[in-house]
């Protein structure tokens, strides 16, 4: 499979993802499946940024936001560093993204994995330091990238 920045799926690290915001609420709603997830890699992340914007959502009810804080707590959640820090700072520098977006892609460079999202837009032009995938043009629905959920 050839990937949003150009690379082959084997050059990708194959093992590591970083999970967007909108991926986790896809995930918490049935809309992406979570096995194929866990085939695809073995270390699975997200940024503290993107536990708090998933748990700042507002749920149907306390049954989904259980279900939520279930999910997230499947995933290892990376701390802001200075590492982080100065890559989100570069970022921002040459690029205009919102800060939550660049935290999250220099996380995802930070802990060397690739970077889901259905929002390929948002971070494809930052840099080929980070793969971006998109879960949804795997399952043929790719037509949708620009929305969040």
């Amino acid at each position: 499979m050839i990937l949003s920045n150009g690379k082959e799926q084997s050059e990708m690290s194959g093992h590591k993802v970083l999970l967007d915001s909108n991926i986790i609420i896809y995930l918490s709603k049935g809309l992406l499946d979570i096995g194929s997830i866990f085939e695809k890699y073995d270390e699975l992340y997200i940024s503290i940024i993107t536990y708090m914007e998933v748990l700042g959502f507002q749920f149907a009810d306390k049954k989904e936001l259980s279900l939520i804080k279930e999910l997230l707590n499947s995933f290892e959640i990376i701390n802001l560093n200075s590492e982080i820090a100065e890559d989100v700072i570069s970022i921002k520098q040459k690029k205009k993204i919102k800060l939550p977006d660049a935290i999250i892609w220099a996380t995802a460079k930070f802990v060397g994995s690739d970077l889901s999202t259905r929002n390929v837009k948002d971070f494809c032009d930052i840099s080929d330091d980070v793969n971006i995938i998109n879960p949804f043009a795997e399952q043929g629905d790719g037509k949708d990238k620009k929305r969040s959920p």
